[in-house]
């Protein structure tokens, strides 16, 4: 079965709260019947002084007691408090209050000696302390014992614990209520996001709107940048569906009326694979998401370096990369490759012989610069040449998408892409492009 958060925080709060009251009251239990006990010894033993200090010895060695003991609690039959004297073994007084219980008999204690104890016939805590009565050469031991009852300890002992569990119930039932109105309280943003992200599905809103403490601001804000980067990349899908239907109208009307023209059927089908291209690499591009992780620039660029060098050995191209080797860009691998390689494939067609590539951090951006030896591009052609199926210069092989696709991914990586002439050098294309993810 699963359970909620809410079910478990408080399953947990309520096993721990139980177990810590019941340690706790058992250990104040234990406490409380232990200074009740030492409390009845501390009472005999002064009883049982006041006791001694009433007894009297003749010089034959008869021991005696007053008639009324000072001890109200000895006259008073069956009062609960008990006496006892012995002269060896022998019993030689009891208190008036010994009447229906069984009289205590203790054997002879060492002067000196002090015995307490719980008895189970007559019940009660007795008392007992041994002494040597000195008569000339003569030594008279006498034992005197004291015997309490259990019922007031009992009765004391009783009213404590139902005080006490009353009151830890009490406590716990206050604690678990306190507990549940804190824990509503502390996961209320839970419960915020949840219904945000209902709203979302019913399409009542967009993205998680609320204020959320410092521990959710995280995934909410994750949340809003992956729902951000898949609706982006549905419109990327319907705009490019839509492009590529629009953009096929032609060429199909043309091939239609010129099925005979092989020219002409070969030129449409180059247009149509043209488009099919560039709007499929419109929609497969990723685009900016909290879920992409840091990719290293260099590596990427330098892969497609060494292969561009093969492809245009003729020109023995030579790059000049200032890139640190643990720059990292949050982006999709398949973007930054054919991003870069458009644009690094675009310079060197028009390159001399040497490219340079170097980047620069700054504001939590990444601007890369690639610089080529070329003749350049007119003025009045570098916002045309960014359109789909523009190039510069007709007679350069290629079908005229690539920085069009250059485009396509900067704007999905909310980034900047800018040309300029950099005479006598020739083409400088500035990419500025987010470090991190939302």
């Amino acid at each position: 079965m699963k359970l909620s958060i809410n079910a478990r925080t408080v399953m947990g709060a309520g096993l721990v709260l139980t177990v810590f009251l019941l340690l706790t009251g058992l250990a104040l239990d234990r406490a409380f019947e232990d200074s009740a006990l030492t409390s009845i010894q501390e009472r005999l033993r002064g009883q049982l002084y006041l006791l001694i200090g009433e007894t009297e010895v003749s010089d034959d060695g008869v021991i005696s007691l007053p008639e009324k003991s000072t001890l109200v609690r000895l006259n008073q039959p069956d009062s609960g408090l008990y006496a006892w004297v012995y002269r060896g073994q022998q019993t030689v007084w009891q208190s008036g209050s010994v009447i229906s219980i069984k009289p205590h008999v203790h054997d002879e204690l060492p002067p000196g000696k002090e015995e307490f104890e719980l008895l189970d016939a007559p019940k009660g805590f007795a008392m007992s302390y041994g002494i040597k009565w000195q008569i000339d050469k003569t030594s008279i031991p006498i034992t005197f014992t004291l015997l309490e009852d259990t019922s007031a300890f009992e009765n004391q002992i009783n009213g404590y614990r139902r005080t006490l569990w009353s009151w830890l119930g009490g406590m716990a039932i206050l604690l678990l209520i306190t507990q549940l109105l804190v824990l509503r309280w502390g996961l209320r943003p839970l419960r915020t996001v949840a219904n945000e992200l209902a709203q979302i599905e019913q399409g009542q809103q967009e993205q998680l709107n609320s204020q959320y403490p410092a521990e959710l601001q995280g995934l909410t804000s994750n949340l809003n940048a992956l729902l951000t980067h898949e609706r982006a990349q549905q419109q990327r899908y319907r705009h490019a569906l839509a492009d590529l239907a629009h953009s096929l109208k032609t060429p199909l009307a043309v091939l239609q009326g010129a099925v005979d023209d092989p020219d002409t059927v070969r030129e449409q089908a180059g247009r149509i694979q043209q488009s099919i291209d560039y709007q499929l690499q419109r929609a497969a591009t990723a685009g900016r998401s909290g879920l992409n992780s840091p990719i290293l620039l260099r590596p990427i660029i330098e892969s497609l370096t060494n292969a561009l060098q093969k492809v245009y050995a003729d020109k023995q191209v030579q790059f000049k990369l200032d890139i640190p080797s643990d720059l990292t860009l949050r982006a999709d691998q398949g973007d930054l490759t054919e991003l870069f390689g458009n644009l690094l494939d675009n310079a060197c067609k028009w390159c001399q012989q040497t490219i340079t590539c170097h980047t620069r951090v700054s504001n939590n951006n990444i601007e890369v610069t690639i610089l080529d030896d070329g003749p350049g591009i007119p003025s009045d052609k570098i916002e045309q040449i960014l359109l789909r199926g523009m190039r510069a210069d007709q007679a350069v092989a290629g079908q005229g998408i690539g920085l069009a696709v250059v485009k396509e991914i900067t704007e999905a990586y909310e980034g900047k892409l800018i040309l300029s002439n950099q005479p006598p050098n020739g083409l400088e294309v500035k990419l500025t492009l987010p470090k991190n993810a939302h």
